[in-house]
């Protein structure tokens, strides 16, 4: 699921070069670094503290963690998570050089929370809030930072909107993980919007994630190069309803895990899509 972290930028960049013909090079590859190297942090935290607390037992559901398998001890993950996140704030650092402040408290909020996520004494993956904090860092912060950080001037209300829908599908992905292991986080006391809803809720809310997104995204393509939306809305809306469709027919077990691969993929070629719209849309004009 690392596509998660490139998703936003792409489209963010595409988003700031159709608003201006011009684009900081640098401080966007330098977040696009950050982003990803904050992701990667993440997932080992999580390895690291799960494995820790016995979270992951024999009958886990999801990928393999080294930590749970004793294949690397909690602390030697812990340390890996550590490098990933100085090689994001290095990274950070150039992206700061160009955007200041801002640039900063997103990515001291962004380190922050990924070490939160499975770590403190309220962990964000036992809470409901999960997919509220995923939309936020990995949609709204995400394209917001990437379009400031390429030019200032085009931060708007369209940044903001591109960043929530950009968001959804990100939060579905986590919704598909909380699914596939509702029963063994109920046992640890975790208490996921996924497991608050039931399995049919949480199939009801996974598709009205990637159908938001793409009816939103439709909208802005629209609002780039009129009747370009076809571009978005035609395959976004048959990859949601098949999609959706899976979701629904796949048992809760291992079999979820290529859902969810699928399913950040699903983000990627939404990104993508609105992508090839405004940059043809700033070609053509």
């Amino acid at each position: 699921t690392l596509t998660i972290s490139v998703a936003p930028v792409l489209a963010a960049a595409a988003h700031a070069w159709s608003a201006t013909g011009r684009l900081a090079w640098a401080p966007v590859l330098a977040a696009l670094v950050a982003s990803m190297a904050i992701q990667i942090a993440t997932n080992l935290f999580n390895d690291a503290a799960d494995g820790a607390r016995g979270h992951d037992g024999p009958g886990r559901l999801g990928p393999p963690r080294v930590t749970a398998l004793g294949l690397i001890p909690a602390r030697e993950v812990t340390r890996a998570a550590l490098v990933m996140a100085g090689l994001a704030a290095l990274a950070g650092l150039v992206a700061i050089a160009y955007g200041g402040w801002p640039i900063l408290v997103i990515g001291v909020l962004s380190l922050a929370a990924g070490w939160s996520h499975s770590n403190g004494p309220l962990p964000i993956s036992a809470t409901p809030v999960g997919e509220v904090f995923v939309v936020l860092f990995f949609g709204v912060a995400a394209v917001c930072g990437v379009v400031y950080l390429a030019d200032p001037a085009t931060v708007s209300a369209t940044a903001l909107v591109l960043g929530v829908a950009l968001g959804l599908p990100a939060a579905a992905t986590l919704t598909v993980n909380n699914h596939r292991d509702r029963a063994e986080d109920a046992r640890n006391g975790r208490r996921t919007l996924a497991i608050l809803i039931g399995a049919r809720g949480a199939g009801r809310l996974y598709a009205a994630l990637l159908g938001v997104c793409v009816v939103v995204v439709s909208v802005l393509a629209q609002r780039e190069a009129g009747a370009a939306a076809l571009v978005v809305a035609a395959p976004g809306g048959a990859a949601t309803l098949v999609l959706a469709r899976q979701f629904l027919a796949t048992p809760i077990g291992r079999g979820l895990n290529a859902l969810l691969a699928r399913t950040a993929l699903f983000q990627l070629l939404i990104a993508a899509l609105y992508a090839s719209v405004a940059i043809g849309a700033r070609a053509l004009a």
